[in-house]
């Protein structure tokens, strides 16, 4: 069998897979152009995949999901740690050994009369310290095609690997019968490992997405000293040409991706600001050489939800997916071949197929309470086709950061924007993030569901483990590193109605945010950190939003947070003797000043 590389424990643990998924046959995939236009109408040849209009939408694909398989499904994500400690309360856990015994069985002979594709890949930029290699083994093209827009595949992925290194991501996926009931996605973080099986879906097939860029790196982060973070990470162009870095960590549907391809409002352009794009998801930091904290973004693509992107909501993402993407449960115009989804614009095709294939005439399908495009239906774009994509985005040093923002969907609560005391007190303020949920989620609306650091879902380990390495974390860089703030742009007037623009108006914030790292602008002191005063915050063509808007929106009620206290103590109790004393320090003196 022809490899691609001499690394005798990346060749041995394919064979390994080989020996118990049984294929026909084996491709390895070199990353060349040629293969994977090969690979693309093989694809279409077999209705995996469907080519759209290639004049409006140049190499751009179609794929469908079944009906059963469209969401990451959290109920069968494990975290299989040899010690049930080491993966905390918030993960779902099994045995190791137990979960092999399991799996085994399901995987052999997996792959008969089916093709196995092995997928070297490179998650950051090729030759940068802080990439890592995976290797993921599948039956999947529309795998093979994603994985090549979303990582680095291909020979030059082993360069950081080199020949003789065993630190790589082992991925195992199989389609199967793609049945719910046997669908596990796995990951074993002491064997750097991952199993995926009975599914085709994006989040929980390409493995070097969440399985691995936050899972495993997570608990690699901890054990190697540096994070693994579920953050965006832009970059501002000042009128002077100086350009500072963010990185950013909220829940879904708080507008990560808006913030990280924001258009900055016609004033601030007009004086020569601009954002951007280093990453809209994932960010891995390290302490570089000077010190400080650097960051990169270990994807090469963006694996965007659909519905609700457009020119307006997201101008930058929309032009993202006009050529070389793959689009997934979206609606198909047959008129012209191209795609639709809610949102998008208010005119649903009338010879529409709808995500489950169906074909159907749109305005009429949609008028009746249908969705032509599933709600979880994706994009997969190369981050090159971003306009606003930084010319950082390669660097293997990574990018300097000044400012960490949390954030969540707080209707009252949290104000506009704060910033912690300290390091100490900011992982605090990351510990305690938390949304209320809207309409969108199943269940009540208004509870209030914390997600540390927007990582919830996504840490491979104990959350208390977690937190500790934050506060060390804090300690190696000490006063070089960056200032942790909370923004929350979701508060609302007694109708309900938001106050604050967002979109790009939360330049307006990122702008003071900045000025507070370089010791430009002072601030008050509050009994939850320091805040701007009202009238540093720019509102200058802003309607109906004065400097008493600002002060109303930066108002911190007391008794409200009082009461917040109570549900930090009640998630907090969840983590034992785990829960770092810090945190609970921070707590206690939180509710001495709210006293106060």
């Amino acid at each position: 069998m022809a490899t691609l590389t001499q690394n005798p424990n990346v060749n041995k643990w394919v064979e390994e897979m080989i020996a118990l998924t049984k294929p026909e046959k084996v491709v390895w995939i070199d990353g060349s152009e040629a293969q994977l236009e090969a690979l693309r109408e093989e694809a279409c040849a077999t209705g995996e995949m469907i080519k759209l209009n290639q004049e409006l939408l140049p190499d751009c694909y179609y794929h469908r999901t079944l009906p059963n398989d469209v969401a990451r499904v959290e109920d069968r994500t494990f975290i299989c740690s040899r010690n049930k400690e080491d993966a905390g309360p918030t993960n779902n856990w099994c045995d190791p050994k137990e979960m092999y015994a399991k799996l085994t069985p399901m995987y052999d002979g997996s792959m008969k009369g089916r093709t196995m594709y092995v997928i070297p890949y490179s998650m950051g930029p090729i030759g940068s310290d802080l990439a890592k290699v995976g290797v993921e083994v599948t039956d999947s093209i529309y795998v093979v095609l994603n994985m090549a827009i979303m990582t680095r595949v291909g020979v030059k992925a082993f360069e950081n690997l080199g020949d003789t290194s065993n630190d790589f991501v082992r991925g195992l996926h199989a389609k199967c019968d793609v049945d719910p009931e046997k669908r596990y996605i796995v990951q074993f973080p002491e064997d750097n490992t991952i199993w995926s099986i009975n599914s085709a879906y994006g989040g929980n097939v390409l493995l070097g997405k969440k399985c691995f860029a936050l899972r495993i790196a997570s608990y690699q982060g901890k054990n190697e000293g540096w994070m693994a973070e579920h953050m965006l990470i832009l970059g501002l162009e000042k009128p002077n040409g100086e350009v500072k870095y963010i990185t950013a960590a909220f829940p879904s549907a708080c507008g990560k991706t808006n913030l990280a391809m924001l258009i900055p409002p016609e004033g601030y352009i007009k004086n020569g600001y601009k954002v951007w794009t280093v990453g809209d998801d994932i960010a891995w930091l390290k302490p570089g050489e000077d010190g400080r904290l650097y960051a990169i973004n270990p994807e090469n693509g963006f694996f965007g939800v659909a519905p609700g992107t457009n020119e307006n909501s997201n101008y930058n993402a929309l032009a993202s997916t006009k050529k070389g993407t793959i689009f997934t449960n979206v609606a198909i115009n047959n008129d012209n071949m191209t795609v639709w989804w809610e949102k998008l614009d208010k005119n649903p095709p009338v010879n529409a197929t709808e995500w489950k294939g169906a074909r159907v005439n749109g305005p009429e399908y949609v008028a009746e309470g249908n969705k032509l495009a599933h709600p979880n239906s994706r994009f997969t774009a190369p981050a090159e086709n971003c306009p606003c994509i930084s010319k950082e985005f390669n660097n293997p040093k990574g990018v300097p950061v000044s400012a960490i923002i949390f954030g969540g969907r707080r209707a009252k609560t949290a104000p506009l924007v704060y910033q912690s005391f300290d390091w100490q007190h900011g992982t605090f303020v990351g510990s305690i993030m938390a949304s209320e949920t809207t309409a969108a989620a199943t269940g009540a609306v208004g509870v209030v569901r914390r997600d540390p650091m927007a990582m919830l879902p996504f840490c491979g380990y104990h959350m208390g483990d977690y937190w500790a390495h934050w506060l060390e974390m804090g300690k190696v860089l000490g006063d070089k590193a960056p200032k942790i703030f909370n923004v929350n742009w979701f508060r609302t007037d007694d109708d309900g109605n938001f106050v604050w623009p967002g979109f790009g108006d939360n330049m307006r914030v990122l702008d003071w945010i900045i000025d507070r790292c370089e010791g430009e602008v002072d601030a008050v002191e509050t009994a939850i950190g320091y805040e701007p005063k009202p009238e540093d915050i720019n509102v200058e063509g802003l309607d109906g939003i004065t400097t008493e808007t600002i002060a109303d929106l930066l108002s911190v009620d007391n008794n409200l947070w009082l009461e917040e206290t109570k549900g930090i103590e009640e998630f907090y109790a969840k983590f034992g003797d785990k829960l770092p004393k810090e945190l609970s320090c921070e707590l206690e003196a939180l509710k001495a000043r709210l006293a106060k």
